[in-house]
């Protein structure tokens, strides 16, 4: 493994690890300090945000990566893509302003969307910056520009915590305050490190030719952003805030155990972009990373479902243990599918199969929708996730029958092994012992052996890591 490749795979991990240590914080003293409704309506604020600013990037952001990966003009790309940010985050603000002021009867919701939107509208002007330092590969920048706005919210909820002065009003300022540094940040390492001058770029002719480049990406993006978060969305707006509380409790420490995707996701893409520009196809052996990927997974998995209850109940007074324990169990399952999905999708990315992987999410994003319209309303929760895992059972199909598909088809089959594996060792260990720590570490155990056994690890998988970052 080259000396830049170690490089950048740690800066990645050190900023994942500050942001997830960080987000764990926040994440802890909001659900504690919060009450259910209020936890839930913050919640609901957060997922529609975050699904629309996803939305209005276009999937320019990926693109961008890819065009200054493979060499293209990064101050003009850049400016184009500031042009873009600029334009449609001001017009949507304007257009939530306005909304709000029109519909004042719904005072709370509406505030939050306007103070917590203005510090994700200074993310969102954000990330260009770091999509570029993203395309050259400058990880250790990047991870500087990423951590700002969760370190000020940890530190600030912590002290407040201590003083006992959380509550909903100062949570939104902390949050605004936090986006507007990071924001700032951004803007200064950028300037500092880099050197690219500012350049805003609107001219019809080249902005509409790269929308027009991104346009199966934009499919992407839409589907993405809503299978992410529409399931949070239809819950808040069906059940009541409570219920949302809860599922997005499960749902975030979900999200939180994905930490090993998302060190290596923001890797794989400029170098898989780099080995099919090199060799014009993408090299078999590098499959068995997807392999190992899926082994780790699944352990993750598994061990988040067995100690889940006892854990979550513990630290959280009773709150979102128990009641969350099927809703964990559903998206346990869902764990190895995400990083199998993933890769396939970075994979079809590389080889600009842009319109293949737009179908595929088209797909599954009405699997996803109609799914939750469906089971929602019958068992709440549960049906969310049930809905979820569908629709990544979907996408993994999809993606196994059209890309890489002789591969693929052996990564299913080594998929269902890690089940069968993590299905047996947590049976075993729950069947012998009582106790949270012995059965998670005798699952552990037992988990290992068979992945042995079953050839699921061996040496040649762990040199995939070194093989995939060296192409």
């Amino acid at each position: 493994m080259k000396p830049r490749h170690i490089r950048n795979l740690s800066a990645n991990i050190i900023q994942l690890i500050v942001n997830q240590v960080f987000g764990l914080a926040i994440f802890y003293v909001l659900s504690i300090w919060l009450d259910k409704t209020s936890f839930g309506q913050l919640n609901w604020v957060l997922a529609v945000l975050m699904t629309a600013f996803n939305i209005l990037a276009c999937g320019i952001d990926q693109l961008a990566i890819k065009k200054i990966a493979q060499g293209d003009d990064a101050t003009q790309v850049m400016a184009i893509y500031i042009g873009h940010l600029l334009l449609s985050g001001l017009v949507f603000y304007g257009i939530l302003a306005l909304v709000c002021w029109v519909m004042p009867h719904q005072s709370t919701i509406f505030q939050m969307l306007l103070l917590i939107g203005a510090g994700k509208l200074m993310i969102y002007f954000s990330t260009p910056y770091k999509q570029l330092a993203s395309g050259k590969e400058q990880f250790g920048l990047l991870a500087k520009m990423s951590v700002v706005s969760n370190i000020v919210r940890g530190v600030a909820l912590m002290v407040f915590a201590i003083l006992h002065l959380v509550s909903l009003t100062n949570v939104v300022l902390i949050f605004l305050a936090g986006d507007a540094l990071e924001f700032a940040a951004t803007l200064y390492l950028c300037r500092v490190n880099i050197h690219l001058p500012f350049r805003v770029n609107l001219n019809p002719k080249p902005y509409f030719k790269l929308l027009k480049e991104a346009l199966p990406q934009i499919g992407v993006v839409l589907f993405t952003s809503a299978l992410a978060r529409f399931d949070w969305i239809f819950i808040g707006l069906y059940l009541p805030a409570a219920k949302l509380a809860e599922y997005s409790f499960a749902y975030k420490a979900f999200e939180i155990s994905t930490l090993p995707l998302l060190a290596v996701a923001p890797l794989l893409l400029p170098r898989f972009v780099s080995v099919v520009k090199e060799r014009g196809f993408f090299p078999s052996h590098i499959f068995q990373l997807l392999k190992l990927e899926l082994v780790f997974s699944m352990l993750i998995a598994m061990v988040m479902y067995l100690c889940w209850t006892p854990l979550v109940d513990w630290f959280t007074g009773g709150k979102y243990g128990a009641v969350n324990s099927s809703v964990i169990l559903v998206l346990s399952i869902c764990m190895p599918l995400m990083y199998f999905n993933n890769f396939l999708w970075t994979v079809g990315f590389a080889q600009g199969r842009l319109r293949l992987i737009f179908k595929v999410f088209a797909v599954t994003f009405a699997v996803n929708v109609v799914s939750d319209l469906v089971l929602i309303p019958l068992i709440g929760n549960v049906g969310a996730a049930l809905a979820y895992l569908f629709a990544m059972l979907t996408q993994a199909v999809l993606y196994a029958l059209a890309i890489e598909r002789q591969q693929a088809m052996r990564m299913v089959f080594n998929l269902l092994i890690c089940c069968v594996c993590a299905l047996v060792s947590g049976f075993i260990a729950s069947m012998v012992f009582n106790a949270v720590v012995p059965i998670v570490l005798s699952a552990v155990v037992i988990y290992a052996l068979l992945s042995l056994i079953f050839k699921q690890i061996a040496f040649k998988n762990l040199n995939a890591l070194r093989l995939a970052v060296s192409e």
